[in-house]
C-alpha cells in the first residue's frame, strides 16, 4: 500500500487557493486514475480513493481537518495501514520556491509549512517524502493572507502546467521511487530555471 496526502483546507471558501495546490494534484492523479476522491472516511477525517498502480494499491489522500492539523489524518491512514515513512508522499505548496517549480525530498525540516511540521509531529520523523510546488515568495508578515488568495490570470496557466508535473512526479515515485523521481523531476526544474534566467537576460 501507498498513501499520497495532498495538503490543503476543504471546502469551497478554499478551493482555488495557493495553499491547496496539494489537494490539486490529488484531483488530477484521481481524474487520470478515474478514482472518486469525494468520499469521507470519519476514520481517516479525511476524503479519500483508491486506486491500484505499479503493481500496487494506493490511496488518495485529502485531509478534511483543515491545513494546521494534517497530521492527524495522515497519521491515521499511515497507522492503520503500518505503512512506512517510504510508503508515504506528501505534496504540498511552498512559498520558498519560485512559482510552479517542483522539489522533491525524502526529509527533512518542515521548512515553516504549518501542514507539513503537523505530519512530521504525528508521524514523529522528519523522514517522510515530500513534493512541493513553488507558490512564490512573500514578506512573511502576509503570508496568511498570501497563502489563501487565488491565482492571478497570469499565474493560473504556470501553476495548471506545475500541477500536471507534479502528478507526473507523484506517478514517478509510485513506479520508481523518491530518488529516481528527484533525480528526474528536481534536475528538470533547475534546468527550467537556468533556461527562464537565460531568457531573461537577453
Amino acid at each position: 500500500m501507498k498513501l499520497i496526502a495532498g495538503l490543503g483546507n476543504p471546502g469551497p471558501r478554499y478551493a482555488d487557493s495557493r495553499h491547496n495546490v496539494g489537494f490539486r494534484v490529488v484531483d488530477e492523479l484521481a481524474r487520470r486514475w478515474a478514482v472518486d476522491v469525494s468520499r469521507y472516511d470519519r476514520h481517516f477525517e479525511g476524503l479519500v480513493g483508491e486506486a491500484h498502480r505499479s503493481g500496487q494499491p494506493v490511496l488518495l489522500l485529502k485531509p478534511a481537518t483543515y491545513m494546521n492539523l494534517s497530521g492527524q489524518s495522515v497519521a491515521a491512514v499511515w497507522r492503520y495501514y503500518r505503512l512506512g515513512t517510504a510508503d508515504l508522499l506528501v505534496v504540498m505548496d511552498d512559498l520558498d520556491l519560485p512559482l510552479g517549480h517542483l522539489r522533491l525530498r525524502a526529509g527533512g525540516s518542515a521548512g515553516g509549512h504549518k501542514g507539513m511540521e503537523d505530519v512530521i509531529r504525528h508521524l514523529g520523523t522528519q523522514d517522510v517524502p515530500r513534493l512541493r510546488i513553488g507558490i512564490s515568495k512573500v514578506d512573511r508578515s502576509a503570508t496568511v493572507e498570501y497563502v489563501l488568495s487565488t491565482f492571478t490570470a497570469e499565474e493560473r496557466p504556470v501553476i495548471e502546467a506545475a500541477i500536471g508535473r507534479a502528478a507526473d512526479a507523484a506517478e514517478c515515485w509510485l513506479a520508481r521511487g523518491i530518488e529516481a523521481a528527484m533525480n528526474e523531476f528536481n534536475r528538470r526544474a533547475s534546468g527550467d530555471a537556468d533556461l527562464q534566467a537565460a531568457s531573461q537576460g537577453d
